[in-house]
């Protein structure tokens, strides 16, 4: 009998390293420690190994450490971030909260991610920041975001929560990790991205010793030493338990990521040619890590309808299936006093009407897939 599908299976990931979990939890407890215990410190040295960046400031979720690296520029309210309308919504809420004021561009329609050619269109006088999403797992286009942004004299900060282990290459062949390209990179360790905590968790990457000094400030109560407070700050740690643990997934990393690649290339055989549908696209300079497995569909006509009821009839075959994001950032009301509702952006509405994420983790197994994509097909074969 085929195992109930899961759009995450976290639990049966766990079960398979369940005796080292246990006991980094247990020798957390026994210690005692249990914030900013050793685990953190050893687990930050080990994810900037990894990574490749100089500094790796853990925190308490993805949307902190997108808040403290703004933070950490010392940008001004008032002060433009570019970052694209088709992505989660913390990317830019964090502008707002900021008294910044967000400027939304474009994604390439095949990667999902920021459009090169629409950033530098959108910079001003007022610019003073790009945040670059890698959506789904795809690395977005940085040589060309780092060359614009060295021209204009901007920082970056790379949006990495869905794309942690991801390789890119630039054109003279060198690589390296998503996250530490930008002046700044931050992830997520929510519990269904790559790299999971138990519980929520974050991390600030840079290659800036004095950047890296200033972000500690700041995810510190803005202290350089106890009881004394520099900057404005905030209180945001990751917790020694949730460290432990992520400890112990970072040395799995890879070996999931070639999971989440191998089941990608199950649906990618499955549905080479379909008419209707268009697999995820793998740019030569990205390594696709497969946080979100994401079709788009060509119907003939009303793709929206289309899409919602293939998501009702896997539904009622026992699959799960995502539509990330439904309405983009530039016609989400908390942002309408930026009066950017009116925006034309062809390739992101185009993208809101047609894309839906089928299960994609570690744990599937190929009677799973096949399902799936059986299903998936005698829908959209009735196109």
């Amino acid at each position: 009998m085929m195992r109930p599908i899961q759009m995450v299976d976290t639990k049966t990931q766990y079960q398979k390293i369940k005796t080292e979990v246990d006991q980094a939890v247990l020798d957390v407890l026994g210690s005692s420690a249990f914030i900013n215990g050793k685990p953190v410190q050893e687990f930050a040295a080990n994810l900037s190994t990894y990574n490749g960046a100089r500094h790796t400031i853990p925190c308490a979720n993805g949307t902190d450490a997108l808040q403290i690296a703004m933070m950490a520029l010392g940008l001004q309210p008032g002060d433009e971030v570019i970052t694209p309308s088709f992505t989660y919504i913390a990317t830019t809420e964090v502008i707002a909260l900021l008294r910044l004021t967000p400027v939304f561009v474009e994604v390439d329609a095949r990667s999902f991610c920021m459009d090169p050619v629409a950033l530098e269109k959108a910079i001003t006088p007022r610019t003073k920041a790009i945040v670059p999403v890698h959506l789904y797992g795809h690395a977005a286009p940085m040589e060309e975001i780092m060359q614009i942004a060295a021209r204009h004299q901007l920082y970056v900060i790379e949006d990495n929560a869905q794309a942690i282990g991801c390789d890119y290459t630039f054109s003279d062949g060198t690589k390296k990790k998503t996250g530490s390209i930008g002046h700044i990179g931050t992830t997520s360790f929510y519990p269904s991205k790559n790299l999971g905590a138990y519980g929520d968790g974050g991390a600030i990457f840079t290659n800036n010793d004095e950047l890296a000094a200033q972000i500690k400030m700041i995810a510190n109560h803005g202290q350089s030493r106890q009881y004394y407070h520099d900057v404005v700050g905030c209180n945001s740690r990751l917790d020694t338990i949730q460290a432990a643990i992520l400890d112990i997934k970072l040395k799995h990393l890879d070996d999931y990521i070639l999971a989440r690649r191998a089941a990608a290339d199950y649906y990618d055989a499955a549905f080479a040619g379909h008419p209707v549908i268009t697999t995820p696209y793998r740019a030569d300079y990205s390594r696709h890590v497969f946080h979100q497995y994401t079709l788009q569909l060509n119907p003939g006509n009303d793709p929206a309808t289309f899409r919602d009821g293939l998501k009702a009839f896997l539904a009622e075959q026992g699959i799960p299936a995502m539509i990330y994001y439904p309405v983009p950032g530039h016609q989400q009301k908390m942002f309408a006093h930026f009066d950017v509702a009116a925006q034309e952006m062809p390739v992101t509405d185009w993208l809101t009407q047609r894309v839906i994420s089928l299960p994609i983790h570690t744990e599937l197994d190929e009677e799973q897939l096949r399902f799936i994509s059986e299903k998936v097909q005698e829908y959209c074969n009735r196109q």
